[in-house]
């Protein structure tokens, strides 16, 4: 527990970091992995040179100074950030460097304004955050360890299958190399691939979950991006019989499993983990409305398996719009998703359990429909793949 002064301090300093903060994280990073080479894989350099890593941790950090006397009001926050580092794997050492090196790139930044005072009381403050974190994530890596098929840190799995979903997207089917079976996880959550070496440097990655749980295998389907260094190793290199190193399945990003219907509503390839969650749902009974936004039907994943659950069962309907559709394609509806496909499609019910998941900009104007059309806050979901951003820009 941080005394009051050290409180004091780090309130009074946060207007001024928060002026600072891009700046702090520029040169943090720099540092950390100059001096720590180490924890290079464990971050996504795309995310680095896109600067969407650096503005989250700076939002992050002026976050934590703010609700200091109030940790309560960063709860959400924080779970996200524990299940992220377990599935990376996060250790207590690296905390060490991630302290040290933010520590030192606050004292670059405000120079001579940066007092022993304001320092220790920063040096304090990470500390409490630091252990918070750890005490967290350890309870989990110790239930994650002592579930039936559950493991602790890396576990080395066999692809033993791979599956074209669209001209794009292909699927990866894998399998523990020991035998000793799966955990059960939660639809809509994600896994770390580990791989020792991608072009010349080790490499960790999160994907979401694409299949429901207890099937006896692990799945994810990987988009093939332009310029995906981990995408494209994975789609030209990994074949069947392979080996990867997985963590175990994470996410606070979960199916709200009850009686509400259920609406997901995707871009692109964010329907992956909306295909976990309707094939854990669809024997449920449960009224599912499946709607998927792509550019035409060669680059839309899963519509198959989609179409055949939709006409199989009575309470699964589908819509598909595509903004790019060539002459063979067939969708729903044509150019982008507006609240009027949407409001025609729920027709009027909006105690529904509200998904919306894809690109930044589909997810920007799918939350401002659900909010438009009257949807409960609390029961619309959505995940970033990536570092978070500002929805409402």
């Amino acid at each position: 527990m941080l005394d009051a002064n050290i409180v004091k301090i780090i309130k009074s300093t946060v207007p001024v970091l928060k002026i600072h903060a891009n700046d702090i994280t520029k040169i943090f990073y720099p540092l950390l992995f100059a001096q720590h080479p180490d924890v290079v894989p464990y971050f996504n350099q795309t995310n680095q040179g896109k600067g969407t890593q650096p503005k989250a941790l700076a939002n992050a950090v002026i976050a934590y100074g703010a609700n200091i006397d109030a940790l309560g009001n960063l709860s959400d926050a924080v779970n996200k950030i524990v299940q992220k580092h377990v599935a990376l794997g996060i250790l207590p050492v690296q905390y060490d460097a991630v302290g040290s090196c933010l520590l030192q790139a606050i004292k670059i930044v405000l120079g001579d304004a940066a007092t022993s005072d304001i320092m220790n009381a920063w040096e304090k403050a990470y500390g409490q955050l630091a252990n918070i974190l750890i005490n967290a994530e350890e309870s989990i890596y110790t239930e994650n360890e002592n579930k039936p098929g559950g493991w602790r840190g890396e576990r080395e799995f066999k692809l033993v299958k791979r599956v074209d979903e669209s001209s794009v997207i292909t699927s990866f089917y894998f399998e523990p190399v020991d035998e000793k079976g799966l955990p059960d996880f939660i639809e809509g959550q994600f896994l770390t691939i580990i791989l020792d070496e991608v072009n010349g440097e080790p490499i960790r990655r999160n994907y979401s979950l694409s299949d429901a749980s207890g099937q006896g295998y692990l799945r994810i389907s990987v988009k093939r991006e332009a310029q995906g260094v981990v995408s494209n190793h994975l789609h030209n290199n990994l074949q069947v019989g392979n080996t990867v190193k997985l963590s175990h399945p994470a996410g606070d990003f979960r199916l709200v499993k009850n009686d509400k219907p259920l609406v997901l509503l995707t871009g692109g390839v964010g329907i992956t983990p909306a295909i976990s969650m309707l094939n854990s749902q669809v024997n449920t009974g449960r009224e599912i409305r499946f709607i998927h936004a792509a550019i035409n039907s060669e680059q839309h994943a899963f519509k198959a398996h989609v179409d055949q659950l939709s006409l199989a069962n009575e309470h699964v309907s589908s819509c598909y719009v595509y903004s790019d559709p060539q002459p063979e394609c067939k969708p729903h509806a044509t150019g982008f998703i507006n609240e009027q496909l949407i409001a025609g499609i729920l027709g009027d019910n909006r105690d529904v359990e509200f998904y919306l998941l894809g690109p930044l900009p589909f997810m920007r104007a799918a939350l401002k429909i659900a909010q438009s059309i009257g949807i409960p806050a609390v029961q619309i979901h959505y995940e970033f793949f990536g570092p978070s951003e500002d929805l409402a820009v």
